[in-house]
């Protein structure tokens, strides 16, 4: 079984503040393992650092601290650790590029990897379209980007991903520059070749309900840290952390219909609250913050398998 394991994933950015240099932590202290056959769901608001942990994950960013194990080893070469981990990015107008056609991002990493001989580079891509369900595939090849729908375009890029024969998969809100209509078809599409590859999915989103549906396990992540992780309806339907009680909250759900969030939850929501110096990191916007909230860090757990950093918790412990 194929595992990536993050342990103790940690990084800084140096940032200008009023003409003052600063440091900016987007990832502080984060770990959790991806294992074959598993999709887990990374979600938070923008700006929460999911985006950047799917980046360190695919050596596109470097990070400050920690380390990712392949398989219980540290990767290798870039290239090496490239065909086996490949991620799928969030805008496909701009991961592909308009010069090339089709059939050449698709043949490109088939021979960078050794995935096929320059002969056989025109078959391989022709049969990476018919996996993503891009039909006729030779006259596919042949067209250019902008030549296709932002659909049919993240389908490319997912084939692309797919070149290599990757193990693991990092795609970083696939869905969210899509149509609304076209949504459920590119996450249907890559569950099905989660299945079919055995591969270990991270789902990087917003979207608590497509989280709870694609995703084996949820973690929810708040200013660089995992605030709540767990199976995804143990945490969608029994949320621990106040964060994720409000996001729960404020996400739409047609069959259980709720009563208009109080003025102090519809406060809470808001994301400019300022980031305190120590304690509790959500403690501005939780309606539930107490004085030691002010000075311990939370670290408490509700069982085995379900874990939230909140002292709310702590007689539960």
């Amino acid at each position: 079984m194929t595992s990536l394991e993050v342990e103790h994933l940690s990084k800084s950015f140096t940032v200008r503040d009023k003409g003052r240099r600063r440091e900016l932590r987007a990832v502080d202290d984060v770990s959790f393992t991806l294992r074959s056959g598993e999709t887990v769901a990374l979600v938070g608001e923008s700006g929460s650092g999911k985006s950047t942990i799917a980046r360190m994950l695919a050596r596109l960013t470097k990070p400050s601290a920690g380390r990712i194990l392949l398989d219980g080893k540290p990767p290798g070469r870039s290239r090496d650790y490239r065909g086996q981990v490949q991620m799928v990015f969030q805008d496909p107008f701009s991961s592909l590029n308009p010069a090339h056609s089709i059939g050449y991002h698709l043949r490109r990493p088939l021979l960078l990897h050794g995935r096929a001989r320059r002969g056989q580079a025109a078959i391989g891509a022709e049969d990476l379209l018919r996996r993503v369900n891009l039909t006729p595939p030779e006259q596919v090849a042949r067209r250019y980007p902008y030549e296709l729908s932002g659909g049919q375009r993240q389908r490319v890029a997912i084939a692309r991903a797919l070149a290599p024969g990757p193990r693991i998969l990092l795609a970083d809100e696939p869905v969210s520059m899509l149509d609304v209509s076209i949504r459920l078809e590119i996450l249907n599409l890559i569950d099905e070749l989660k299945r079919e590859e055995d591969l270990a999915v991270l789902y990087v989103t917003h979207d608590l309900a497509t989280a709870r549906y694609f995703a084996t396990s949820i973690m929810v992540m708040y200013r660089g840290q995992i605030v709540e992780s767990g199976p995804s309806d143990d945490v969608i339907l029994r949320p621990a952390h106040p964060y994720t009680q409000l996001l729960a909250a404020a996400a739409p759900d047609p069959e259980t219909p709720r009563p208009p969030r109080s003025p102090r939850e519809a406060v809470n929501l808001r994301s400019d609250a300022g980031t305190p110096a120590g304690g509790c990191l959500f403690r501005p916007r939780c309606p539930y913050a107490m004085p030691q909230c002010e000075q311990e860090v939370p670290t408490y757990t509700v069982n085995e398998t379900h874990r939230a950093r909140c002292l709310l918790l702590a007689g539960d412990a």
